[in-house]
């Protein structure tokens, strides 16, 4: 048997990532009913253990702050305490996919709809019984059969990562590990709300009144994805010209969008793929799967390019980067990438060039573009705060509940329901990766203007400054340190405020 090194962890562990993300991708993509995640596990178990921990634990302890074997060592700790939980939780996390690529929603008036099309369904509904009549169905099943999977797991997870004697709690090691301060930035989440509860309050009312017509105090989450959908400017955003545009787009500003064949585009619709979009690496850089179930409209549009931003970030990674640079790190980074094109939605030249939206139309685009922005960064800073508390131990398992009902409806004003506490949960605290990819989408949106001028996204010459100088690195350095090198600014709010309050002023 080879000792265990950080080179054979390094050999094995891409090996390991390599077969549970190919997993992962067939299962979500509809391809298979559900994901063999133990048999993997299995396989890979002589890196997965405590001596593997322990042996990458102490690397890091030893390893000067600042030099590249800390970064390395924090990076490989961070993944292999994930892989150890995961290890444990495999058998949790494969009756979660097999339910959800089984799961019926049962109406009340007798009719039936899969699971992973309920909210698909919802968001497409412009009668409001008829989305009342599929979200409450779908809360009764939620709340029966998926929140008890998913309390189980977070629970079990806590218990694993606090054992691993990185640091006292689930917080502190996610800390230690991510490199991102959760206080800091639950700080700037609370503060970021209160900066914009005025400008919340009246883009809500006026929103609710004018395109749902119904009083805004009786809306719902069920409510908020029919109007996110945004149904009346479909006609602007046919189907058959989205992926055809987005290439074009991509080309002009000198980006292969195909990677010379590295990245694999499923956009199609199948029974059993997932109604989330994802990007799969399945090896870094060589073999990309970009993965979208049609919604309709401009959504898939935001979603493409939301999804093509991390496929051309992996496939454009460096190949003579060590496993951890390629495969790992601070997933703000891949997040910030994608918000970077999808941001491009948010963009009135863009819009004139790619989409047939029109001159005529694009005002009233543009705000609800700015009120769609904001109520996600508002949800997004209610989940870290609510998630934070999930993980933190301080708010007793039952109560967690009416916390996440709290903290989302105050942020977003829509009704939230208790049963989707444990299902709207991205795991280990993704919302912060999230909320930092905003901040550093801003400020590399900034940067390229002043660099390449406002139609940066057709200049020929940004791309290639985009990949050598952004997209090369893979996930080497944290969010904040990126921002500092590329545009020589500090991550926070102000720069996005500053651009919803464009958004809405749109006249």
């Amino acid at each position: 048997m080879t000792a265990l090194t950080l080179d054979r962890l390094r050999r094995e562990g891409q090996r390991f990532m390599e077969d549970v993300s190919r997993e992962y991708y067939v299962a979500h993509a509809g391809l298979k009913p559900t994901a063999d995640l133990q048999a993997i596990y299995a396989r890979h178990a002589a890196i997965l253990g405590e001596d593997a921990l322990a042996l990458v634990r102490d690397e890091f302890r030893s390893a000067a702050e600042g030099s590249d074997t800390h970064r390395s060592t924090r990076l490989m700790l961070e993944w292999l305490t994930d892989s150890v939980a995961g290890r444990a939780l495999a058998a949790l996390d494969e009756r979660e996919i097999a339910w959800e690529g089984s799961a019926v929603v049962r109406l009340d008036d007798g009719r039936e709809i899969l699971y992973q099309r309920a909210s698909i369904d919802i968001g497409n509904s412009a009668d409001r019984d008829e989305r009342m009549l599929i979200e409450s169905a779908r809360a009764r099943l939620v709340d029966a059969e998926l929140a008890p999977l998913r309390r189980e797991r977070f629970q079990r997870e806590k218990e694993l990562i606090e054992a691993m004697d990185i640091a006292p709690t689930f917080n502190a090691t996610f800390e230690v590990l991510s490199g991102v301060d959760l206080g800091g930035l639950a700080g700037e989440c609370e503060q970021f709300l209160r900066d914009t509860q005025a400008m919340w309050d009246d883009v809500y009312a006026e929103t609710v009144r004018g395109k749902l017509r119904m009083d805004p105090a009786d809306a719902t989450r069920a409510d908020a994805l029919h109007l996110l959908r945004a149904q009346e400017f479909d006609a602007h955003f046919p189907s058959a010209s989205m992926e055809p545009s987005v290439r074009r787009q991509t080309s002009e500003m000198g980006i292969d969008p195909d990677a010379g064949g590295r990245i694999i585009y499923d956009t199609g619709e199948r029974e059993g793929k997932r109604a989330r979009a994802f990007c799969a690496p399945v090896r870094v850089p060589d073999e990309v799967y970009l993965v979208l179930r049609p919604h309709g409209g401009q959504a898939d549009y935001r979603t493409l390019l939301h999804e093509l931003g991390h496929a051309l970030h992996f496939a454009y990674t460096r190949p003579d980067y060590p496993f951890e640079w390629r495969w790992l790190g601070d997933n703000s980074v891949t997040e910030g990438y994608a918000m970077l094109l999808d941001h491009l939605m948010h963009d009135p030249g863009w819009l004139a060039r790619y989409t047939e939206l029109g001159r005529r139309h694009t005002p009233a685009f543009l705000r609800t573009v700015g009120f769609e922005e904001l109520h996600f960064l508002r949800r997004y800073c209610a989940k870290l705060l609510y998630e934070t508390a999930l993980y933190g131990g301080e708010v007793a398992w039952h109560a967690l509940p009416d916390l996440y009902v709290d903290r989302l409806t105050s942020a977003t004003t829509f009704q939230y329901d208790r049963a989707d506490a444990f299902v709207d949960v991205d795991p280990r605290f993704y919302a912060a990766r999230y909320l930092r990819a905003w901040q550093l989408q801003a400020l590399l949106t900034e940067t390229l203007v002043e660099r390449f001028d406002e139609d940066w996204w057709r200049n020929p010459h940004a791309g290639p400054w985009v990949v050598g100088a952004l997209l090369g690195e893979g996930q080497r350095e944290l969010a904040g340190e990126l921002a500092e090198r590329a545009t020589g600014r500090s991550l926070s709010f102000a720069p996005l405020v500053r651009a919803i309050e464009d958004l809405l002023v749109t006249s």
